[in-house]
Formats: C-alpha cells, structure tokens, sequence
C-alpha cells in the first residue's frame, strides 16, 4: 500500500546571482534532505540576474531540478552562461520589465516567495508588486528598505510575509532578536553595533600600531573590502543598516537624516581622485589622524571602533571611543557585535550578540534561515512516498 506524506512545497524566484545568490542555491540543493525530514520541499521556479529571467515552463508542476542550479553556482553570473544553464525546452527567458508583467499571473496560479540577493535599488518595484500580490519576500538586499519611507511602509503592508535578517547582521540573528523584544513590550533605549566586518578588522588592527592606509591595503588583499575601499570607509553601508535598525524601532526617518563619517574627505572621493591614486596617495595622508586618534583612546583606558549607535531617536555612524573590556572593545577581526539596551537588558548587561557578520556563506545560511521561517504561510499537500 502506497504510503502518502505531508509536504510544504514553497517555490522560490531568486533575483540576483552573485555570490550570495549563487551559495544560497548551493546550501538549497544541500540540505534537500535536512528539509525532507521537517516536510519542506523548495522549489525553485525562477532565477534572474540583472539582464534576464528565467522561468520554468510551468510553475504549477517544473521547478528547476538540482544538476541545474549547482551549475549556475559553478558559473559566472551573465546572460550568456545563465541561459547557457538551462534546457530551453524547460524554461522561459524574458526581460525584467517583461518578468514584471508575467508576476501576476504566476502569483494567481501559485504562492512563492521571491528572495532578493541583488545589491541593486531597483528591486523595490518588483517587491513591492510582490507584496500587494500576496505573496512573500526574502531580502539581504538592503537598498529597498532603505528608500523613502513611503516604500519602506509598502513593503510591510503584509508584516509577517517579509524576512530581512540578513541585511543587517548576516546571519546574526540581529533582527529576529530585536523583534522578540518590542514584541514583549519591552521598551528598547538603546543600540550600539559594529556592523561591518571591514571596519571592524580595520579599526582592531590600528588598535595594535598598523597604519591605517596598510591595513586598508591588507583588507583590500584579504577580499574584505569592495573591489574600491572607499565603498566600505565610506560608512555608507553601515548607515543603511542603522537606518533599517531605526525604523523597526519605529523611527520615521531617511538617510538624510543620520549623521555619517566617513573615513576620507570628499576631495578623495571616486568623483575627484582615481583608485590607484587613493590607494597610493590619499591613504597615506590619512595615517597620522588615525595614529592620534588611536593614541587619544588608548591614554583613557579605551579603543576606537567604527560603530552604529540608536539612541535618544537619532542614528550616529562613525568612530568612536569604547572600553577595552566592553563587548565592543574585544572585538577583534572581522566580526559583527550589537548591544541591545532596553528595560530587560539594562546598562552594564545589554544584550549582546556577536559572530560573523559578513562572506556568502552566512548571508546565504542566512537568507535560507528566513524562507524556512516563512513554511507557515505555504499549505501542506499530500505527496506519493
């Protein structure tokens, strides 16, 4: 006698095959059998980069089957070897705006969730459509949720269809942590978080007596950094997570309302002075600031640290003075630290959490971490096993 099996199966449509993208579907193809046992199927019915989509013929009953996606994780992340990926005969190519146009018709035939592993802003549209649909979202983009605020209250219109844990921590558990907080009525005073592990390798390795401009050099070697520094020491990515931080702690603000320093004058800035040229000649005049401003803490017992700071409903990015025996303090290498303050966890005994907050591999386990977390919104159908 055939025996029948309960399963919840979620069609995924990813957006964006970089690095993470390409390790979600990694971890996706690896862990078929860990979601078999908790009665998960993913099934995965589109992936798209920024010049294509593709779709499975038919997102009722295909899905693209795993020989597929671990060759999309063996390949570079372009039109040509993206489509080169797939059996035409299986699947679907069309255009952004044209995979826009279709999003209705595959919401009406099916839920899914549609998970952005981009770094592009113009997502939001998409995710926006995704939402008013019904349907359901994963991000470690972080740029749709850090828009107007208009945008950012589209996208929770439907609060418990959208997962964002690793736009700020990896995967942290930063924001399910300070979910359960507000959520118990528990009243947050304040955050204060290293959220980049750039910085945070930087501002420890300074700490020991290195010049600024070679350890910069050194992160650069090491991959820590974007292909340009600047992109890290301009704390503009440490803002965008402040700024999400701030508004779940309901503060209606935008980015031009936070107090950014960023570790270069505008006169180095991509728009005045070239890669090489920074790399060569900005970082050096930089070394001496740095130098004192190391010297300053260490005669008064402390270290800097580039942080986020959530306080008094004002966002502060930048570097400042911490205690040496603090959670912050510590910190060394490129992980990730939040103090969360609030009525349970009062000053000196915040709420700490700490770990790898940056690489592929944790965004994605992150990323995944949320589409499981979303099985209660998908129904269970009976499967022949």
């Amino acid at each position: 006698m055939e025996r029948h099996r309960e399963m919840k199966n979620i069609p995924i449509i990813l957006m964006g095959c970089g690095g993470v993208g390409r390790q979600l579907l990694q971890h996706i193809v690896h862990c078929r059998t860990l979601h078999a046992n908790m009665g998960i199927h993913l099934r995965v019915v589109g992936v798209c980069d920024s010049k294509t989509v593709l779709v499975t013929s038919d997102v009722l009953s295909t899905e693209f089957d795993d020989a597929l996606l671990i060759n999309i994780c063996k390949t570079k992340s372009d039109r040509l070897s993206l489509e080169k990926c797939f059996d035409s005969g299986k699947c679907e190519a069309s255009s952004y705006s044209e995979f826009r146009r279709k999003l209705t018709d595959i919401a009406a035939r099916l839920g899914f969730v549609l998970v952005d592993c981009s770094a592009s802003s113009e997502t939001i549209e998409v995710i926006t459509q995704t939402v008013k649909l019904g349907c359901c979202t994963v991000l470690a983009n972080k740029k749709p949720l850090t828009g107007p605020m208009e945008e950012f209250d589209q996208l929770f219109l439907q609060p418990r269809r959208i997962r964002h844990e690793s736009t700020v921590g990896a995967g942290l558990p930063v924001i399910a942590s300070l979910n359960r907080i507000i959520s118990s009525g528990d009243e947050v005073t304040s955050i204060v978080g290293s959220l980049s592990g750039t910085l945070g390798y930087v501002m420890s390795e300074v700490e020991n007596g290195k010049p600024f401009s070679e350890v910069v050099k050194a992160a650069k070697d090491l991959g820590y950094t974007e292909p340009d520094p600047r992109d890290d020491l301009s704390g503009m990515d440490v803002a965008r997570k402040g700024l999400i931080l701030a508004r779940l702690l309901g503060q209606r603000i935008d980015m031009n309302t936070i107090k950014i320093e960023s570790l270069y004058p505008d006169k180095m800035g991509p728009g005045t002075m070239t890669l090489e040229d920074f790399l060569a000649n900005g970082l050096p005049l930089l070394d001496n600031d740095i130098k004192e401003r190391v010297k300053k803490a260490s005669s008064d017992g402390k270290v800097l640290r580039y942080v986020c700071i959530l306080r008094n409903s004002t966002c502060i990015i930048g570097i400042h003075e911490v205690l040496k025996d603090s959670a912050l303090g510590r910190l060394k290498g490129s992980d990730n630290v939040v103090e969360i303050c609030s009525r349970c966890y009062e000053h000196p005994n915040p709420l700490v959490i700490q770990g790898a907050g940056a690489g592929n591999d944790t965004t994605a386990a992150g990323v995944l971490a949320d589409i499981i977390d979303l099985q209660d919104q998908f129904p269970f159908t009976n499967t022949g096993k």
